[in-house]
Parts: structure tokens; sequence; C-alpha cells
């Protein structure tokens, strides 16, 4: 079912524009969960859908913001093409645009790119009430600033997003997974040796107690991979539930259990292993750690800060009234002066990103 709500969301904007109204952006709220609490009447933005291009020669889609992540990922499939960032979808209504709004990317993303590299370009809907599109549907575009990726991972504070392009990939011709036992520092010091080679790895995670990889490319590349790096090959149908059910979703039993609350941290990927006595799930190569703790937010994170990177809370615990590393007063300024911009009268998602915009 396509339908373009554009007049209707306009009309929505204008008129909480004239009441002073905030407005709570809604797609198909399995990414509620993340960031801070919105307080605003809900506008439901997941019935603007509909996938309006996709050229596979040229590697690009364009679809509205409401479609759901499953229809395109079903699209894609059946001409032999992949978002290449394979995007979390954390339930069945995830939509395009709750995803790019959010930012999420999942195991592939050191490898392939992050979902703001893959933005082409997208049509938004301001706070000003104005309808501006920004980059386009084509793989070259450097006219301007670069505004579409901008809007990934602003959590619909800027803007509603209407549409959005994609840069798409065809499927890898092969898969294979592979796991090592072995503890949290051998990890960490084997994918950094990894990193130094040229090998189609896809993906890595270390759950504690074995180092999962992924490989993909050419059947004929992954042999000889795989004979260089050693361990237990993985049966396709498990490892595709790793990957995409376990890792991907966070149906693994680390993020599952209940407890303490769960931490993102956003790292180096030659970190060294934390300092903080808490179970661990490793990604990226190392670039992105996952930390069960009650540790206060304070020492979550000085531990990110020492080792060169940032950490967020992602789901529980008192921390997810200010979920977000707090911004230095020059990249607040900076914050503020992009709200400014593109919603003066702060209608858009007051709070959700940060208490301070």
């Amino acid at each position: 079912m396509s339908q373009d709500l554009t007049a209707e969301l306009c009309a929505s904007v204008a008129a909480a524009i004239a009441a002073a109204t905030p407005l709570c952006l809604r797609g198909g709220g399995t990414k509620d969960f993340l960031g801070r609490h919105c307080a605003g009447r809900p506008l439901a933005l997941a019935g603007h859908r509909g996938i309006l291009d996709h050229q596979p020669r040229e590697l690009t889609l364009t679809a509205r913001a409401g479609t759901p992540l499953c229809e395109i990922e079903t699209a894609l499939a059946e001409a032999g093409q992949c978002l290449p960032f394979e995007p979390p979808h954390f339930g069945p209504g995830a939509t395009l645009g709750g995803t790019i709004a959010c930012g999420l990317s999942g195991p592939a993303r050191p490898h392939a790119g992050a979902a703001r590299d893959l933005v082409l370009g997208a049509r938004v809907l301001t706070g000003r009430g104005e309808v501006l599109r920004f980059g386009g549907a084509v793989m070259k575009n450097v006219a301007g600033y670069d505004i579409a990726r901008l809007m990934t991972g602003a959590f619909g504070t800027l803007g509603i997003l209407l549409d959005i392009s994609l840069k798409v990939l065809p499927r890898p011709e092969a898969v294979r997974t592979l796991v090592l036992d072995c503890a949290g520092d051998e990890a960490l010091a084997r994918l950094r040796a990894l990193a130094r080679r040229a090998l189609p790895l896809s993906a890595s995670c270390h759950d504690g107690e074995r180092l999962w990889l992924r490989l993909s490319g050419a059947e004929r590349a992954l042999g000889p991979a795989a004979a260089e790096i050693g361990g237990e090959r993985v049966e396709p149908g498990r490892a595709e539930d790793f990957w995409d059910a376990l890792v991907r979703e966070q149906r693994h039993p680390f993020f599952t259990a209940p407890g303490a609350p769960l931490w993102r941290l956003s790292l180096p990927p030659h970190a060294p292993a934390l300092a903080l006595d808490a179970p661990q799930l490793i990604e990226w190569g190392g670039a992105q750690r996952w930390l069960r703790t009650v540790h206060p937010a304070e020492v979550v994170r000085a531990e990110a800060a020492r080792l060169g990177g940032h950490a967020t809370c992602f789901r529980g615990g008192e921390a997810m009234h200010s979920p977000f590393t707090p911004l230095s007063p020059p990249l607040l300024a900076l914050h503020r002066n992009l709200k400014q911009a593109f919603d003066p009268h702060g209608i858009l998602n007051p709070g959700r990103f940060h208490a301070e915009f």
C-alpha cells in the first residue's frame, strides 16, 4: 500500500505552530524506548508509506519514511540486494523513517558503513512548516551541505522525514561464520590483528565466552580466509539466527536478561578492555561495547571518555532521564543553533535528544 500524507502532515505542523503545541513523532513505535521521553501530542507517521523508486542497476532506493522496513528488505531481496548497514527492527512495525531518525546500524556497520553513510538524500518537513529536499537519489551529490545525513540520528528534533533515498548493495555471494573460544582480552587482541589483514570480514562479536566472526563475499575467497583464521565453522541456519536475531535484534541472553541497565559504549577499535567489572558484549571489531552494570552514569561515562569514546544508556535505569553524553558548551551551542534554524518554535520532539532543546 502506498500513501502520500504530505499535505496532512504539513497541516498538522502548521496547526501545532499556531497553537504552540509540541508534537511527539511516532512511526511504528519500535524505537520508543530510545532517548528521553517526549512530551507532546502524538503525530502518527506510519501511514505515509510506499516505495517510490528502486533502481537496481544504480544501487539506489527511495521510499516514504513510514514504509515498513520489512517491505523494503523484501523488495531488495527479490532483486538480490540488501540494506548494507543491516538496521535492527526491534519489532515488526519498524519503519524506514524511525530507523534513520535513530541512526541505528547492525553487525555490518564497520565494514559496510553506518546508516548515515548510506543516506543519499531526503525530503523533510521542518518545524517551520516548510517541505525541503536535500541531496538526491544519486550516489554522487556534493552540492551544498549534507543536511540529509544531518537528519540521521537527530531523533526527529530537526524535521519530519518524508522521503529517504538510500544506497543499496548486492547481497554477498556467500557467507560463512566461524567461532573461537576465547576470553574478552584475547578476543580484542585477535580483532586488532584481523583488522590489519585483507580478510572479507563482515561482522564480529564476542558474547562473553566466544568470538564470532562472519565472512562475506565470493565463495572462492572464503575458504582461504577461514583457514587463515581458524576456529569452528557454524551451520548456516544457526549462524543466521545468531547475527540477525540474537545480535541485531538483541535477543541474545546478554540483552534480554533482567536486572542492570544496558549501556552502549562507542570506542576506538583499538581501545583496551573496560576497567569495569560487569558483563560485556563486544561488537564492530571492538568499536562497540555493550555493558550491563549498576555503576552510576558518571562512572560509566568517565571510563568511556578515558578510552577515547562516549557512553549512551540504551535501556533501563535512572540514566534514561539523560541517556546521551552531556554536550560540551560549544557543541550545545551548535545544536541549539541547528534546532533554531530547523525548528524555531520548538515543536518537534522537544527534549527527546537532550533536555536543552
